[in-house]
């Protein structure tokens, strides 16, 4: 499995989590663990974004670790290492079930068909562009499909990513994205590609109507291939602190969701809705973004990350 340890985007993460983890960093200098010390690191949990029930369980788990196994006092690294190792625990589950890149499938199965979804403005086409990237960089025929048939920019922001990768990119003027989706996937078994990145509209989970039309265009990808979409990712903005949860529990509901791409990292994101995911909706984390740049959309590794947090 792919780490994000010795990738370049590590700097930029690190950058984007500096607010929690200078906090965080600041609390295990201290020379003494008391009552107090318990609640300042419970506090700076809650403020990067990890929510009060989880950061109360961390704390719990950290102070039982500590007396079982104590840390030589004024040791801010062991402190921190400890503290690391229980945030990665906990993110371990965003992980289960591999990471990263595929084996391209058997001749003759179609490609393997992933259906992008999320909010406007987290980035999603964005990515759909450094995936299709990635994966031609792979060694993977790569075709992209773009759904979002409402927004001209859209469009034009796929084909520009394809052209930038050599990808082909199936798109319609005012179409109906289902059919943009269906005419993609028929495009890439005819082509012999090995993946086909369907992008969609970017639509809020109140928008009741809209999430439908996410239903119907999941449904004709069935039609077209026989188990498709292999997979729906949703894209959420990192910095959207505990908002992403609501995000991420409408669209499982609604669509089922097998990834989760968290983006902006490299910002205003303090990180620790991460671990209130890992509790309340461990959706798989495939990626994580950490900066504007191509390769900057990275496997996620739960140590690196908790490294990230704690310790820089």
């Amino acid at each position: 499995m792919l780490g994000i340890k010795n990738l370049p985007g590590l700097s930029t993460l690190k950058a984007g989590l500096a607010k929690t983890r200078d906090r965080l960093a600041r609390l295990m200098g201290r020379p003494v663990l008391d009552e107090a010390w318990f609640e300042e690191v419970e506090s700076a949990l809650i403020l990067a974004d990890a929510g009060g029930r989880v950061a109360q369980e961390i704390v719990s788990e950290l102070r039982a670790s500590l007396k079982k196994s104590p840390v030589p006092e004024g040791d801010a690294d062991g402190l921190s290492a400890r503290l690391s190792a229980l945030l990665a625990t906990r993110l371990s589950v965003l992980a289960e079930g591999g990471n990263g890149p595929w084996s391209a499938p058997a001749p003759g199965t179609g490609p393997r068909v992933i259906m992008m979804v999320g909010v406007n403005g987290a980035g999603k086409t964005t990515t759909v562009g450094k995936l299709a990237h990635q994966f031609q960089q792979q060694g993977q025929r790569v075709l992209l499909a773009a759904g979002d048939t409402f927004r001209a920019a859209a469009r034009e922001q796929l084909l520009a990513w394809g052209d930038r990768s050599l990808v082909e990119v199936v798109s319609q003027t005012g179409g109906d994205p289902s059919a943009v989706a269906f005419d993609a996937i028929k495009a890439g078994q005819a082509r012999g590609a090995a993946v086909v990145l369907v992008d969609t509209a970017g639509r809020l989970p109140t928008q009741l109507h809209l999430m439908e039309e996410l239903k119907k265009i999941k449904r004709v990808m069935a039609k077209a291939q026989e188990g498709a979409p292999h997979e729906v990712w949703l894209v959420v903005d990192g910095g959207n602190g505990q908002n992403a949860l609501s995000q991420v529990k409408a669209f499982h509901e609604a669509l089922g969701l097998t990834g989760l791409i968290v983006t902006k990292l490299d910002g205003t994101a303090k990180g620790g809705v991460l671990l209130a995911l890992a509790q309340q909706q461990p959706v798989r984390v495939p990626y994580i973004g950490v900066g504007e740049q191509v390769d900057d959309l990275q496997p996620f590794d739960p140590s690196s990350f908790a490294d990230a947090l704690v310790r820089g």
